[in-house]
């Protein structure tokens, strides 16, 4: 028949997409460092994070002395007429004028109310800030690769039950075209094989859409050409030795929204503490040393001057009144760092909640990792023990289709168990800031 046929053929391009593919084999180790070398998200952040380590100077932090060079020279053309008190006047036609001014000059400020220790201190708090943020990309990058990679992997087992129940159609489209020429079964029965065979080759060919629109996504966060195509392991392999006491203990350690918190709040006392510091005088040292020379038309009793020396100082400045904008600068600086602590008790309380929350999951998935891949067992056994009486002619073919969706759905259910443990395992573990294979 052209209709198994053409069906023959679309499942055979179907599984080839999956099975006849580019030789290259990904594993989860490999996926990780590519995506630690490629990653853009990696790779942005590291860059913040040197620029923050970049910042940490005495100089940017205001402790050094600014030297700075300057050069002026101006000209001047003018006609000009002098009457002197004896009577002579002194004509100059255009007469030029020239001055030239250059030199150094210093400027240290050694006293602003330890503003600039405590902006130094802000500096190596942003530092610890990039660093973390960088930190907790990698941590993201790498859960994100986890997690699409086993999405592929349940993908797959999904495919190959998907393909299996194809395979069971196809054989009882066979069957009922043969007992349909034989005049031994009805045209009703071999129109609902097809129906049946064609709905279940649409399903695979969905699966086989959602495979690859899986593939891309893991080869985008690899940040490599979205064409690559690879085989993975078909294992998914779940860490049940996870006990929530040690997690907890990590989690208040090394979470890096915690982390971070704490963080902006230690920021938010620096913060105040320089604010603090605009009521104290400011103290700055100055010196220089500058040369300028200069010529006069001849209506002038000097016609050259030429002048150099050092100059040096001490300026101080203390803020009497500005408007009372010192105090308000210092309220708002005092709730800002209240708002810090707010946070930090806040974060602390989401994080608990969303580890204990990913910690039920994982608990609840475990157990169904358990009864879910005995419901495959049976479901699977069940297929073969119907198949076999279907061929026989022992019962019909609506049984036999029952024990197709019972197989699909066992098998969907158990993949989205073990999917769903993997998704608490490494929700926990990023929680625990302590990510790994």
């Amino acid at each position: 028949m052209k209709t198994i046929k053409s069906i023959y053929l679309i499942l055979f391009f179907a599984i080839s997409a999956l099975s006849l593919r580019a030789q290259e084999k990904l594993t989860l180790q490999q996926a990780i460092t590519i995506a630690l070398e490629n990653n853009y998200d990696i790779k942005l952040s590291k860059n913040d994070s040197e620029i923050s380590k970049n910042d940490v100077t005495i100089g940017n932090a205001g402790m050094l002395p600014m030297v700075t060079g300057n050069l002026v020279q101006g000209n001047q053309i003018q006609t000009s007429n002098v009457d002197l008190a004896s009577g002579i006047t002194r004509t100059a036609k255009n007469a030029k004028t020239t001055n030239l001014n250059y030199g150094a000059n210093l400027n240290w400020k050694i006293f602003d109310g330890f503003q600039m220790f405590t902006n130094y201190q802000r500096l190596q708090q942003l530092e610890q800030l990039g660093e973390l943020n960088a930190k907790l990309t990698v941590q993201t990058t790498i859960a994100n690769v986890i997690q699409a990679y086993y999405d592929l992997v349940t993908q797959q087992k999904q495919f190959e039950a998907t393909k299996t129940a194809l395979e069971v159609s196809a054989i009882r489209l066979k069957n009922a075209n043969s007992r349909y020429t034989l005049g031994k079964g009805s045209k009703l029965e071999l129109l609902a094989a097809k129906v049946d065979l064609n709905t279940d080759t649409t399903s695979l060919l969905r699966q086989q859409d959602l495979f690859k629109s899986s593939e891309i996504k893991l080869n985008q966060l690899l940040a490599r050409d979205l064409k690559t195509e690879f085989v993975i392991d078909s294992e998914l392999d779940i860490d049940n030795s996870l006990v929530y006491a040690d997690l907890k203990t990590l989690t208040d350690a090394q979470n890096p929204d915690i982390k971070t918190a704490s963080i902006n709040q230690k920021i938010s006392e620096l913060f105040l503490k320089q604010t603090k510091g605009a009521r104290y005088p400011t103290v700055s040292l100055t010196s220089g040393y500058n040369f300028s020379r200069s010529t006069s038309p001849p209506t002038g009793f000097a016609l050259r001057s030429n002048n150099h020396g050092l100059n040096y100082g001490l300026t101080a400045s203390i803020n009497i009144f500005n408007g009372s904008q010192q105090n308000r600068l210092e309220k708002n600086a005092k709730l800002e760092l209240e708002n810090a602590e707010f946070n930090l008790d806040r974060t602390k309380q989401n994080v608990d909640a969303q580890l204990l929350t990913a910690y039920q999951n994982y608990q609840t998935n475990l157990q169904l990792i358990g009864l879910e891949r005995s419901n495959v067992a049976v479901a699977k056994e069940n297929l073969d023990i119907t198949l076999e009486k279907y061929k026989l002619g022992s019962i019909v073919p609506l049984e036999l289709r029952e024990a197709q969706r019972n197989f699909l759905s066992a098998t969907a259910r158990f993949s989205d168990a073990l999917y769903q443990t993997k998704i608490a395992e490494i929700a926990l573990k990023e929680i625990a800031g302590n990510i790994n294979l």
